[in-house]
C-alpha cells in the first residue's frame, strides 16, 4: 500500500503530541509521519501492520515506530470486544532541542531511535515500566509528561526486550497517489475475510491487469495476496483465540479456514506455535 502522508496535531504549547484514544477503532489508514510514534494498546483486537509486518493486535501491545515507517492498527470489527482504549505518543528527535540530543547521555536513545527505523515490539519485564509511564504521561502536563518521555527513552534504550518488525530490506513506497487503489483493495479483503479471496477481483478493483496487480500489490505491501490475507486471519484467529468463546474449529471457520488442518499449519507458521497452546497461554495469564 502507498501510505498517506499525516500532518500529527501538535499543539503550539507543547514539545509532543499524546493522544488517548478511545472508540470502535483507531481512526486512521495507511500512513506515515516524520514523528516517532510509541503505541500503547491497552484494550484492542485486531491486528497492526508496521513496513511489511504484520501481528495480531493483543492487551496490552507496546510499539515503537521510527520516523515515516508505514504503518496501521486496525481493530477487528468482525470479534466480539471491548471497544479501542491506546495511547500514542508521537514526537520528533529534536523535541528538546538538537543540542539536547547531541549530549553524551542521549547516545542510547539516539541508538535507540535508529533501530525504531523497522519499528520495535516491547516484550519482556520492559512491559510493565512502560506501561506505568505512558499511563502517567497522559494524565500529566507541562514538565511531568517531558519527564515521563524521557524516562521511557531511557527503559527503552535500556532494555534487550526490543523485537525488530519489518524485514530489514523493506522500502517504503511514501507517495500517496495510488491510495484509493490501495484502500478498495484492502477494503475489499477485510470485508470479504471469511470467503475465498479472488485475485482477479481485487485486480479489477484496482483497474489493473492480474501480473500488473500482483507486482504493484507486492511493491506496496512486500508480500503476495495469499501471504497477506493470511496474515490478517491469523490475526482475527487471534483476538478470537484471546477472548476464548469459541471451540478453535468454529474460530477457524469464522477466519476464513475451510479445514482444521490447513489452520493449524496455517498459523504455526504466522505464529510459531499451535492455536491451542495459543489459546492456554491466554488462559494462563487470566488466572489470579
Amino acid at each position: 500500500m502507498k501510505p498517506v502522508f499525516e500532518k500529527v496535531p501538535k499543539r503550539q504549547w507543547e514539545s509532543f503530541h499524546c493522544e488517548v484514544v478511545r472508540g470502535p477503532d483507531y481512526g486512521t489508514r495507511w500512513h506515515f509521519h516524520p514523528e516517532y510514534q510509541l503505541t500503547l494498546a491497552i484494550e484492542s483486537r485486531g491486528h497492526r501492520v508496521v513496513g511489511d509486518s504484520i501481528k495480531p493486535l493483543i492487551d496490552g501491545d507496546i510499539v515503537l515506530i521510527g520516523s515515516n515507517l508505514p504503518h496501521v492498527w486496525h481493530q477487528d470489527t468482525g470479534v466480539k470486544t471491548r471497544q479501542v482504549h491506546a495511547i500514542i505518543v508521537r514526537f520528533d528527535e529534536a523535541f528538546l532541542g538538537r543540542d539536547f540530543m547531541a549530549l553524551p547521555e542521549m547516545e542510547p536513545v539516539k541508538r535507540l531511535l535508529q533501530r525504531a527505523a523497522r519499528g520495535l515490539e516491547v516484550r519482556g519485564a520492559s512491559c510493565p515500566v512502560i506501561t506505568e509511564h505512558m499511563q502517567r504521561l497522559a494524565q500529566s502536563e507541562g514538565l511531568a509528561r517531558v519527564i515521563e518521555l524521557l524516562a521511557i527513552l531511557d527503559v527503552l534504550a535500556k532494555s534487550g526486550d526490543l523485537k525488530p518488525l519489518a524485514s530489514a530490506n523493506f522500502e517504503p513506497k511514501l507517495e500517496s497517489a495510488d491510495q484509493g487503489r490501495m484502500e478498495r483493495v484492502c477494503d475489499f479483503i477485510h470485508t470479504h475475510l471469511t470467503e475465498e479471496i479472488d485475485r482477479e477481483r481485487l485486480a479489477k478493483l484496482a483497474h489493473l491487469s492480474l501480473g500488473a496487480f500482483s507486482r504493484f500489490f507486492h511493491s506496496r505491501t512486500g508480500k503476495t495476496v495469499p501471504q497477506y490475507v493470511n496474515e490478517v486471519r491469523i490475526g482475527r484467529a487471534c483476538g478470537m483465540l484471546a477472548e476464548d468463546v469459541s471451540n478453535i474449529t468454529d474460530i477457524a471457520m469464522d477466519c476464513g479456514y475451510r479445514n482444521l488442518a490447513n489452520f493449524n499449519r496455517r498459523f504455526r507458521e504466522v505464529m510459531d506455535t499451535t492455536p491451542s497452546a495459543y489459546r492456554q497461554k491466554f488462559r494462563g495469564m487470566a488466572r489470579p
